[in-house]
């Protein structure tokens, strides 16, 4: 009996010794927080996306803190967002504008009832490797579709995207801007370089990436711009530009008119009446040219 009590009572008494090495310990190594941290991260939506260029919204916040970053970087709070770290911090918020992703591809395939291609981008080989974008783009020359600017579908940027954003619609990934923040992580793991940041009031885009002639483009796509410059040449605000065989919107310059969507041969160029159309129909290509 007096060796069990003995016992326990070496035990208590390591324990109460290691108990007060902890608490001085933990006054000795103890690391004072600002308590803006704490609040600047109340501010975030922590989503953890990335996209604001951190690791993470408190990495985001500890920059920000540190005057390492500025704010304004998450595109998921926007400029509430903003305003809440500015306040925090002190000091003017600047107003965020709001992006989302545009994915510039309108080669979603459409087969008749035999399997032949009526309308999108054509494919070279069938893929039977890893169900992943930047695999594919590695394999037989970029990737088993014919255009090499083109989307892939496979899906990366889907399950890249943390809001529900993104889905793919007959071979090509399509987002919807109501669900958009923008914060780009979709653009971050496209191997192709295919998304990229739009304001959603633009109503005329063209979604095509492809900077091949216009023969290749005929072989390879439905859907791709040949660098045709009809539209250049109709729109009155000279807005528009031929990039490498790649006709580019200048938005400063264009006044939706809506203009050169008239013109174009593959139907690439879409214009919808503003207010009156759903904006993730911006990016809709019409279906089947006649070339």
């Amino acid at each position: 009996m007096t060796e069990i009590l003995l016992a326990i009572g070496i035990l208590g008494g390591l324990g109460l010794v290691f108990g007060l090495v902890l608490a001085a310990a933990s006054r000795v190594f103890y690391v004072e927080t600002d308590p803006r941290l704490e609040q600047l991260n109340e501010c975030l939506p922590g989503a953890n996306c990335g996209g604001c260029g951190y690791a993470g919204c408190n990495a985001y916040a500890e920059a920000v803190l540190k005057g390492e970053a500025k704010i304004g970087l998450c595109a998921s709070g926007g400029s509430e967002c903003a305003k809440a770290m500015a306040a925090i911090m002190g000091v003017e918020a600047e107003e965020v504008i709001r992006k989302v992703a545009l994915v510039r591809c309108s080669g979603e395939k459409h087969y008749d009832a035999e399997g032949n291609l009526i309308s999108g981008s054509r494919l070279k080989a069938e893929y039977e490797g890893f169900r992943d974008c930047r695999a594919a783009s590695g394999v037989g020359g970029h990737g088993p579709l014919s255009c090499k600017f083109g989307c892939l579908g496979f899906g990366t940027c889907v399950r890249a995207c943390k809001y529900g954003a993104m889905e793919l619609v007959d071979g090509v990934a399509k987002v919807d801007q109501d669900l958009c923040v923008g914060c780009m992580v979709c653009a971050n793991v496209c191997p192709r370089n295919l998304i990229t940041a739009i304001d959603p009031r633009n109503t005329v885009v063209i979604a095509c990436n492809s900077h091949a002639k216009g023969a290749v483009v005929n072989r390879n796509c439905t859907m791709g711009c040949m660098g045709c410059s009809l539209c250049k040449k109709i729109c009155p605000e000279d807005a528009i530009t031929i990039d490498r065989n790649l006709a580019v919107i200048d938005y400063s310059k264009c006044t939706s008119c809506g203009l050169c969507a008239t013109v174009c041969p593959k139907k690439l160029i879409k214009k919808n009446a503003e207010d009156s159309v759903e904006v993730e129909n911006i990016i809709k290509p019409l279906n089947g040219p006649d070339i």
